[in-house]
């Protein structure tokens, strides 16, 4: 039995074992372990050259780690909180992501960090910035629900030849423990699975969302309500094909996230449904998001700010009711 915090540990140890060009960069990571530990003894045992302290500047970390990438070794880059990856954002989105457009060499690096709220961190440490880097062509993204999935997602962005980011949530990181089938390995980018089969509503969601909507369809169950739960896994790509399958089987569609929804990655999905699984809705889609505020620090205020397990279930029974 693993947790969430173990597995994303297991998948950088396991990539850097098997392959000496794998190394790791970030603030506080090396002597101290990183702010929660998941980089805990690689410095002993992968040495400096491998496991390298940098300077508080995002910006330098990602653009030493794109030359690296450019000599052929493959860095895994960590923002201390996933909030901090705004001084980095110009080098990410017009370099990063285009420089394989420009040159035809690609930039193999991950960019791996804590994302989330739930932590009574406060608006500079909580937040999710998936939509911020959706309409950039060039970036992939994953955010995984499962202690699996943050194994095999981070081994999969490890070794893609281009650019990934990697959402870890850190509301889940102790929280959430599995047992691991030793003979699964990376898992595909680009593919959804269906966290929950269900036949009267679908809610489409991601990362540490997926349990919240877990927790809501449980209630609705209660009630003769058979909810399906896609749990997308990947952002870019993202799997159509799934979201089409699961509107077009209970004609419903509830898109959840944990940012704002306005100007949200729930948009994206809900225009996917309506571009491919419109003739088999049966109720309008609906979002439930936080609200479009920064993440407050008061434990109440916080809650409040959320989406909870009682929007859902309430946003599920007007859409059933349509």
């Amino acid at each position: 039995m693993i947790t969430y915090l173990e597995a994303i540990r297991a998948a950088l140890w396991e990539e850097m074992k098997s392959d000496p060009s794998v190394f790791i960069m970030g603030e506080d990571i090396g002597a101290y372990g990183g702010a929660f530990k998941i980089t805990e003894g690689f410095l002993a045992e992968f040495g400096e050259d491998r496991v390298i302290d940098t300077p508080i500047s995002e910006a330098a970390i990602v653009g030493a780690a794109i030359g690296a990438a450019h000599m052929g070794l493959k860095p895994v880059c960590e923002m201390q909180f996933i909030d901090f990856i705004a001084p980095a954002f110009d080098i990410i989105v017009n370099f990063a992501a285009k420089v394989r457009y420009r040159t035809g060499v690609g930039a193999g690096l991950v960019i791996r960090g804590p994302c989330g709220a739930g932590g009574r961190a406060g608006p500079f440490h909580s937040q999710n910035v998936e939509s911020y880097f959706a309409n950039v062509p060039g970036l992939k993204m994953v955010a995984p629900a499962t202690v699996a999935d943050a194994k095999g997602l981070l081994k999969s962005a490890i070794r893609d030849p281009d650019p990934v980011l990697y959402f870890e949530h850190k509301f889940l990181y102790r929280r959430l423990k599995a047992e691991l089938d030793e003979t699964e390995d990376a898992t595909p980018l680009g593919r959804a699975r269906i966290h929950r089969e269900g036949t009267d509503l679908s809610v489409v969601t991601y990362g540490a969302s997926v349990h919240t909507a877990d927790e809501a369809a449980e209630r609705l169950a209660e009630e003769g309500v058979e909810v399906e739960i896609v749990d997308l896994r990947s952002l870019r790509p993202l799997d159509t094909e799934a979201i089409a399958a699961t509107v077009r089987k209970t004609g419903r569609a509830l898109v959840l996230h944990e940012a704002p929804g306005f100007g949200g990655f729930g948009g994206e999905i809900s225009a996917c449904v309506s571009e491919h699984a419109f003739e088999w809705l049966d109720a309008p889609v609906r979002r439930v998001a936080a609200l479009d505020t920064p993440v407050p620090y008061s434990a109440p205020l916080e809650d409040a700010h959320l989406p909870s397990v009682a929007d859902v279930v309430e946003t599920a029974r007007e859409q059933l009711a349509y």
